[in-house]
């Protein structure tokens, strides 16, 4: 699957792009097939069997279509919070000495 992007850099990682809208839609598939699945498996249907096995499967692979994008924007965020509560902590310093 060379058309999926897997290395983002932090400002392309923030933009809606394909690996998005696949995981929009595989989401909703997963989770249908998941359920469905597991009902008819818990019914010893062999048919729940199969599409408990396709859901697993579809939900690992939005997993890998999606994962390396949030990954990014995650750790992006992270670095923001980072810095923010710093910046507050030298505010806060601030003005504990001069009060």
């Amino acid at each position: 699957m060379g058309y999926i992007k897997r290395d983002w850099k932090p400002w392309e990682a923030d933009e809606w792009r394909k690996e998005d809208w696949i995981a929009i839609i595989l989401s909703p598939i997963c989770y249908i097939l998941l359920m469905v699945g597991t009902v008819l498996s818990i019914l010893l249907n062999i048919w729940g069997f199969v599409l408990l096995a396709v859901g697993v499967f579809l939900t690992w692979l939005m997993h890998w279509v999606i994962d390396p994008k949030l990954k990014m924007i995650s750790s992006e965020y992270e670095k923001k919070q980072h810095d923010y509560l710093e910046e507050l902590e030298r505010n806060a310093r601030w003005e504990e000495i001069n009060g």
